[in-house]
């Protein structure tokens, strides 16, 4: 488990209490919110979020307002410098990615094209 002072994710204040609502009904211990990237979509990579029973082994560990956030390592350069927030209109309420690397996205907003963070710190 590391931690480290650079800010590799961060919450605005909608997202991090829509984080508490969900760890909080999550119905089990859990370990945080994982956040990640995987391949897929029209655009090349998708993100992902997902409930972690657990802290893997050099996982980087986020805390911001009440919320642990974990990042494994693969996914530090990808994710580098993301503010989460957490927006509804009339229609949806979901979590968005406000990511300094992400270069395109495609017209579903499903999916997205992120280039490695240049000059970010290694974990």
């Amino acid at each position: 488990m590391t931690s480290s002072p650079f800010a590799v994710l961060s919450l605005t204040e909608a997202a991090a209490a829509r984080a508490r609502t969900i760890l909080a009904g999550a119905g089990r211990p859990v370990a945080g919110i994982k956040v990640g990237v995987k391949k897929g979509g029209c655009a090349g990579m998708e993100y992902t979020m997902t409930l972690a029973d657990t802290v893997e082994p050099g996982d980087e560990v986020i805390e911001d307002q009440g919320v642990t956030l974990l990042v494994s390592p693969a996914d530090l350069l990808f994710l580098f410098g993301t503010r989460l927030d957490f927006e509804t209109d009339k229609i949806k309420a979901s979590f968005t990615f406000r990511n300094p690397n992400q270069v395109s996205a495609c017209g579903c907003g499903e999916s997205v094209s992120i280039a490695p963070a240049s000059g970010a710190p290694s974990a």
